[in-house]
């Protein structure tokens, strides 16, 4: 039977980053406790949840606690092992389920998932050793090699022009299991963040169009500016692929699919089972924002309205900011706040490195070239170098 989990209750948050923070922050709107559980003591969400509990994820007598005090459970990125998962599911509901956070997690199953349901991707092989590579087909070079398990941000990933260097980066991996794809060529990258409840119902927030620096993601435009490429219901089919994939995964709570436009060809790239980064600007540009459909959909609640109300444009603030050559210092955000249209939103992490998500800002408003311009300008003005 299906429970609705209402105010006050105790909700559930595996994993403790600035996914998880501004989860706890929209359950706290809507009148929900939360508990954390994460293995770091500084834990950004732990900063704003009611409890903290500073243990690893197989700590199963943690976990028996932490289950006994939550009436639902879900996780803010894909690395949280799903054993632990399946293991709370005996107790609570944990939402999204074990199996599609496991496809999510590891490459080989996310890849083959993607082909064995029909979804256009591009050309892949399996690497479980170097005689894979070395039956590897030439056309499938210049091709990326890509860590099964635990890569992110442009992590574990090795770009590879022919045989010899596929093998000389699969050993610097030490003979982990690998995707090797090939390496398309880009017209540009599209992401599409969406909640999807108990009842099968889904709620797309438009597609975002997003640029990427060494890996990690820089900024998101909103609404994309789909170009000549792309015939114009490129953002329709773009959601209807998600839909359906968050579909044929059971999936329930907040999802984002991204996509590589090559050739003016849509191709699934990667799936997350978790708010993404790309969603970040629903905060401040649309109706419900997507840390608070992940709450709504944990609970069994009616999904909110995705609707855009402003275009915008999100920008990453990666830890390189604090960094003046050798010289350790915070940035001057005064820049930033002295522009009346621009959202800023620090994570409250505790130290600050090259390459570490410190946090965005979103510029929103009514005319879409008006607020890229505006937004490019802040992240110039800021101290970001192309």
């Amino acid at each position: 039977m299906k429970t609705t989990i209402l105010p006050p209750a105790t909700l559930g948050m595996l994993g403790g980053g600035q996914l998880g923070r501004f989860f706890v922050a929209a359950a706290h709107e809507l009148g929900y406790r939360v508990w954390v559980l994460d293995p770091d003591k500084n834990s950004p969400a732990a900063q704003i949840a009611e409890r903290h509990f500073c243990v690893a994820y197989d700590d199963y007598a943690a976990l028996d606690e932490f289950a006994a005090g939550c009436a639902a459970i879900t996780t803010e990125f894909e690395n949280v092992p799903a054993a632990t998962l399946d293991y709370l599911a005996k107790f609570v509901p944990v939402r999204p389920h074990a199996a599609a956070v496991a496809i999510c997690q590891h490459r080989v199953s996310e890849k083959s998932f993607l082909r064995d349901n029909g979804f256009p991707h591009g050309p892949f092989i399996e690497v479980n050793s170097e005689a894979d590579l070395k039956a590897a087909p030439a056309s499938l070079f210049p091709a990326i090699l890509k860590v099964a398990r635990f890569g992110y941000d442009g992590k574990g990933q090795a770009t590879v022009n022919n045989i010899e260097e596929a093998l000389l980066a699969f050993a610097q991996f030490k003979g982990e299991q690998c995707v090797l794809e090939q390496r398309l060529p880009l017209d540009y990258e599209v992401s599409v963040v969406l909640a999807r409840d108990e009842n099968g119902q889904v709620a797309c927030f438009p597609t975002g169009e997003n640029q990427h620096t060494r890996g990690i993601l820089d900024v998101s435009i909103v609404p994309a500016r789909t170009s000549g490429c792309m015939k114009s219901d490129a953002e329709d089919v773009a959601a209807r692929i998600a839909t359906e994939i968050a579909n044929s995964l059971g999936y329930i709570g907040t999802m984002g699919v991204e996509f590589f436009v090559s050739r003016g060809q849509l191709l699934v790239n990667e799936m997350a089972p978790r708010p993404h980064n790309s969603g970040h600007y629903t905060i401040d540009a649309c109706v419900t924002n997507q840390f608070e459909q992940q709450v709504r959909a944990l609970c069994g609640l009616p999904l909110g309205e995705p609707r855009a109300h402003s275009a915008s444009v999100m920008v990453n603030l990666l830890g390189d900011l604090w960094y003046d050559g050798d010289t350790y210092r915070e940035p001057d955000w005064s820049v930033l706040y002295a522009i009346p249209n621009l959202k800023l939103h620090l994570y409250g992490k505790h130290h600050a490195r090259p390459g570490r998500k410190m946090g965005h800002f979103t510029v929103i408003g009514d005319n879409p070239e008006a607020v890229q311009k505006t937004a490019l300008d802040a992240r110039a003005a800021i101290g970001i170098k192309d």
